[in-house]
C-alpha cells in the first residue's frame, strides 16, 4: 500500500505561517520561527516524517535537501529522497540548503530546544540519542497546519485550536500577556496609578512597558507602592509628585540621567526608592547610570541599602533584552512583562555556592 504523504507545500508558505503559530512570547521563539525551522518541517512534511507514518528524519535529511530536490512533488520522488539521504556518501543533485556543518543546529536548536519543547515534533523513544539513526517525526495536527489548501479563517481557528490543545498552561499565559500591547487603535494609553491618578502616554512599546511597571510590577514586589516620576520620549511634561519627593528628600531635576519611572516603596521606618528603566530596544541600567542615579540619591542622605535598579523588559526574546544583557550593572533587577510573577537578579557580593543559591 502506498504511503500517502501530506500535501506539498513549499518552504517560503512555511515560513510565513511559523510566527502566526508561535506568535510573541513563545519559548525559544527564534528557534521555531526562522529559516531553519522553517527548512526542517519541509524536510519532514517532505518524506512523510509524520507522526503515525513509521517514517522519522533526522538532521541529514535537512542538510542534504538541495534546492533543486525541494521542487520535485511527486510521492515517488520525495519517497525515493527519504531513504536516498541517509545513505553514506549520498549526493543529492543541486544546490544544498546547508552544509554538513549544520547538524549541531538543527538537532539541538530547532528540534530539540525548539520544536519539541513546544510539542510540534515527536522523538523516537526506542532510538539512542547517540546513534544516527532518524528519530523525529511531527506531531499529526501540527504537520496539517501546513495544508496549503488551509487558508483564510479555517486556517486561523485550526491554528487556535492547535495552541490551545498542546502549548502548557504557562506557554499560553505568557504568549497572552506578550501580546498585549496598545496597539488598539487607540492614539493613549491609559495608566493608573497606585494612588488613583490615571495619565495618558501615547501608544507605543515602551508605554506598554511602563504601564505594566507601574500597574503589575509595583503591585506586586512593593507593599505599599506609589511613583514618584515618570518620563517618556514624547512627554513634554513628566509625572512628578513634587510633594511626595520633598515628603521623602529627594530633590528631582530633570536631566539625562533620570530614568524612566522612579518608584518609592512608602514602608514604616524606611522608603525604598526603585529606579526604573524601561527598554523596548535600548537603554538599560548600566553601572554608569547607576553610579549617576547613586549620586542624586546620596546627596539627599539615602542609604544605599535602601535603593535599588530595575531594567523592564517586554519578553526576553525581544531584540532589545539580547542587545543590552551584556551592559546590565551588577547588582540589578531584571523584570519581563510576559512574565510577571519572575524577578531576575545580577546579584553582587559575597560569593555563594550553587547549593546556597537553590535553596
Amino acid at each position: 500500500m502506498e504511503i500517502q504523504l501530506p500535501p506539498y507545500i513549499s518552504r517560503d508558505l512555511i515560513l510565513e505561517r511559523l510566527p502566526i503559530i508561535f506568535p510573541e512570547g513563545t519559548a525559544n521563539r527564534n528557534y521555531v520561527t526562522r529559516t531553519m525551522a522553517a527548512s526542517t518541517i519541509f524536510t519532514m512534511l517532505y518524506i512523510g516524517a509524520v507522526d503515525g507514518n513509521s517514517i522519522y528524519a533526522g538532521p541529514k535529511h535537512v542538510y542534504r535537501m538541495t534546492e533543486e530536490q525541494a521542487v520535485l512533488q511527486s510521492n515517488a520522488e520525495r519517497l525515493t529522497y527519504g531513504r536516498e539521504a541517509l545513505k553514506k556518501g549520498t549526493q543529492v543533485e543541486g544546490t544544498r540548503w546547508y552544509a554538513d556543518n549544520t547538524r549541531e543546529p538543527i538537532r539541538d536548536e530547532t528540534l530539540r530546544e525548539g520544536l519539541q519543547q513546544v510539542g510540534a515534533v515527536l522523538v523516537l523513544q526506542s532510538v539512542a540519542t547517540t546513534s544516527s539513526r532518524p528519530r523525529y517525526a511531527l506531531q499529526r495536527e501540527f504537520s496539517e497546519l501546513f495544508d496549503p489548501g488551509l487558508t483564510g479563517e479555517a486556517l486561523t481557528d485550526a491554528i487556535t485550536n492547535w495552541q490551545e490543545q498542546n502549548l502548557t498552561a504557562n506557554a499560553r499565559l505568557r504568549i497572552s500577556l506578550a501580546r498585549r500591547t496598545s496597539g488598539s487603535g487607540d492614539n493613549h494609553v491609559l495608566v493608573r496609578f497606585p494612588n488613583g491618578e490615571a495619565r495618558r502616554l501615547s501608544t507605543g512599546a515602551s508605554s506598554d512597558i511602563s504601564k505594566a511597571v507601574i500597574e503589575v510590577f509595583a503591585s506586586s514586589f512593593l507593599e505599599n507602592p506609589a511613583v514618584l516620576w515618570l518620563s517618556t520620549s514624547d512627554a513634554k511634561v513628566p509625572y512628578l509628585d513634587e510633594s511626595l519627593a520633598n515628603d521623602i528628600g529627594l530633590r528631582i531635576q530633570p536631566d539625562r540621567d533620570l530614568p524612566d519611572i522612579i518608584l518609592a516603596d512608602v514602608r514604616h521606618g524606611n522608603t525604598i526608592l526603585i529606579f526604573v528603566e524601561v527598554v523596548a530596544t535600548d537603554g538599560a541600567i548600566t553601572q554608569r547610570r547607576k553610579d549617576a542615579i547613586y549620586a542624586l540619591t546620596d546627596a539627599a542622605g539615602f542609604m544605599r541599602e535602601h535603593i535599588a535598579f530595575l531594567t523592564a523588559y517586554h519578553d526576553r526574546q525581544k531584540a532589545g533584552f539580547k542587545k543590552t544583557i551584556i551592559d546590565l550593572a551588577w547588582g540589578s533587577f531584571v523584570w519581563f512583562v510576559s512574565e510577571p510573577d519572575k524577578i531576575v537578579h545580577f546579584r553582587e557580593g559575597d560569593a555563594m555556592t550553587l547549593t546556597d543559591m537553590m535553596r
